[in-house]
């Protein structure tokens, strides 16, 4: 019996068009075997929480640098919801102050990695997220 892959889709909200680290943290999961969808940059919450439903991903990975992070991780949390996917792992990374991390975690986002996080961090995380380890993530 083989294992499901594990399906990642990785996206770019609002207006931020810096996407080296997106592609970076798409590669490290790619090249440890996760499949991996990027929808690109400038996406809506609509039209990320659609590519989720339509890819049918376990997690998906939002990257932020433009500081909207607060208004639009709900927005995608509810587009998500609205869509019956709130089984989805969500995961957050980018420029994301250490004080805004309790509010992403009230509306839902899982984990949230910074600037130098390491990529095998993530890669761990995503396996074991999946998995439902959620108490040796970390």
């Amino acid at each position: 019996m083989t294992e499901e892959k594990i399906r990642v889709l990785i996206a770019k909200p609002g207006l931020d068009g810096h996407d080296r680290g997106a592609k970076v943290v798409a590669r490290a999961l790619r090249d440890a075997g996760i499949e991996v969808i990027y929808t690109g940059i400038r996406q809506t919450p609509e039209m990320i929480a659609q590519a989720a439903l339509q890819e049918d991903v376990q997690i998906v990975g939002l990257s932020i640098l433009s500081g909207a992070h607060l208004e639009l991780f709900p927005l995608i949390m509810e587009e998500l919801k609205r869509r019956g996917l709130e089984k989805v792992i969500v995961i957050a990374g980018g420029i994301i102050p250490e004080e805004d991390i309790p509010a992403l975690e009230q509306v839902g986002i899982k984990a949230v990695f910074g600037p130098g996080t390491p990529t095998q961090k993530i890669v761990d995380f995503v396996n074991k997220a999946v998995k439902g380890e959620w108490s040796s993530v970390g």
